[in-house]
């Protein structure tokens, strides 16, 4: 795989890498996994919230109206 950067988003990388002692290649597979465990957590935020959202659905209306 090729990874296309522009000039600046190229030099931000390094300095990350330079500054964190890793490789550019490394800092981009880490954000690659810190990224995609967020989504997967936002991902389960949404299920769970669609499954108790129902249940307090009239509580949560009482309380905005209070």
């Amino acid at each position: 795989m090729t990874l296309r950067l522009n000039d600046e988003e190229n030099e931000r990388l390094a300095e990350l890498a330079a500054a964190e002692g890793r490789s550019k290649q490394e800092v981009v597979r880490l954000a690659l996994a810190e990224r995609w465990a967020r989504l997967q957590k936002e991902e389960q935020l949404g299920e769970a919230l669609t499954r108790v959202m129902p249940r307090y659905r009239s509580l949560l209306d009482r309380m905005g109206s209070a």
